[in-house]
């Protein structure tokens, strides 16, 4: 498939202690670039996740659920081609052997494995390609790069997506580097894709988790490409910096989307002990995660144009989300930013039906900067001319104020081109 206009360069992204990447090829379909990627860690690594609401997740969404109530990681391990999702008892099995066998390659606790698949649903994990390729990738470790295991996870991506940034905390410089992959079937709770973050602090399991659930809420849950979420969708985040001793886990549901599961020191009543990240570092994890959920927005596919839609003026910030989502998702929306046409009546259908607070008569939409309709009308001698220029560029702003009260948000989405059809159409073939 041809690179999306909207790509960006991947950026220099440097190596971070104790961290060793390793790629190889399975074979899960007719390739030969490698498509298994395995990520070790130093002991006393914490990790932190979000995953799915999807109602039918891959085994390796469950898996990782369930080890991270443990705070700790050893290694990562992705597969691409083949998401194993929808796959019964032979599909959770092969999963189940691969994380054992990287376990065993790695001296230490299937727990501290973190495994995820993404590609074609409902076809179960070849077993004997998971093993091999697993061996393969942990045989390889040391000698693969950012870049490397950045190509090796994606399936319908154009581009490699990553990003990195730092914080000081405690005094010291600490690094954050991120990769991702997703293209296509991309909506909140929580965007479709496979996102990892690793960074050289020491931060406890519960201050990692806490950190990842806050950024992901206007982040990961603030994309959509076509409104669909997917079986498989996971971020992780590994701090390799030691923190202190953890001693116990815990799962609780996530605010904003996602499904979390963290690990924290626990109380007597069994709740999670409130450890909050470092505000220096917290910023920097969600300036991240911004960069990262941007890209895969970047690579929708089919896309053309870059959109953002802010809402301001709603009765509360979550009614601002599900209106400005309602304009996102919006087919009619999204084709006419794809042909360039300023039509506003869409915005407006598209507040009207998110069924939260609005005001016809109050509502003001802008594009570029330039407001087109207030009050209920047009603008009086509006004209388009700025507007039509704004959207023959590739980033397109889109902004609606209700007049309600201080509610506010912003997402990302694309234009919906024949592209998305072509590709999804041809998916399996």
């Amino acid at each position: 498939m041809p690179v999306s206009p909207l790509a960006t360069p991947f950026p220099a992204l440097p190596t971070l202690p104790g961290v060793r990447i390793g790629t190889a090829t399975a074979g899960y379909k007719p390739w030969t670039r490698a498509d298994v990627t395995a990520i070790a860690f130093p002991p006393g690594t914490s990790v932190a996740g979000v995953t799915t609401r999807s109602a039918c997740p891959s085994p390796e969404v469950e898996t990782c659920r369930a080890n991270l109530a443990s705070g700790q990681a050893r290694a990562l391990l992705v597969n691409a081609g083949n998401s194993n999702a929808f796959t019964g008892a032979a599909g959770a099995a092969a999963s189940a052997a691969q994380v054992a066998a990287l376990a065993t390659l790695l001296d230490c606790d299937p727990a501290h494995i973190f495994p995820a698949s993404t590609g074609v649903i409902g076809v179960p994990l070849p077993r004997d390609k998971a093993i091999a390729g697993v061996q393969a990738a942990h045989a390889a470790l040391g000698t693969a790069s950012w870049l490397d295991a950045t190509h090796a996870i994606g399936t319908t991506d154009t581009f490699p997506k990553a990003a990195m940034t730092q914080a000081i905390v405690g005094g010291q410089t600490v690094t954050l580097v991120g990769f991702i992959k997703g293209s296509g079937m991309i909506a909140p709770d929580m965007a479709t894709m496979l996102g990892f973050i690793v960074t050289d602090a020491a931060l406890h399991p519960t201050a990692l988790q806490a950190a990842l659930t806050q950024a992901t809420a206007t982040t990961f849950n603030c994309i959509t490409v076509d409104s669909d979420t997917s079986t498989s969708d996971t971020i992780l985040a590994f701090a390799t910096g030691s923190p202190l001793p953890f001693t116990g886990g815990a799962t609780r549901a996530a605010s904003g989307g996602g499904e979390t599961t963290g690990g924290g020191e626990m109380s007597g009543g069994g709740e999670v002990a409130a450890i909050e990240p470092p505000p220096a570092f917290q910023a920097a994890l969600t300036d991240l995660c911004r960069q990262l959920a941007q890209l895969v927005v970047r690579d929708g596919e089919g896309a053309t144009k870059f959109i953002e839609i802010r809402v301001t003026g709603a009765t509360t910030d979550a009614s601002a989300r599900t209106i400005a989502l309602s304009i996102a998702n919006s087919p009619l929306v999204k084709t006419a930013i794809a042909g360039e046409d300023a039509n506003w009546g869409r915005i407006v259908m598209a507040v009207g039906k998110a069924g939260e607070p609005a005001d016809r008569d109050r509502l003001s939409i802008s594009f570029g900067g330039t407001t087109v309709a207030q009050h209920g009308t047009v603008v009086p001698g509006y004209d388009e001319a700025p507007v039509a220029a704004h959207l023959k560029g590739q980033d397109i702003d889109i902004a609606v104020d209700l007049g309600l009260g201080e509610g506010r948000a912003t997402v990302w989405t694309c234009d919906l081109t024949h592209g998305y059809v072509s590709i999804n159409a041809d998916y399996r073939s």
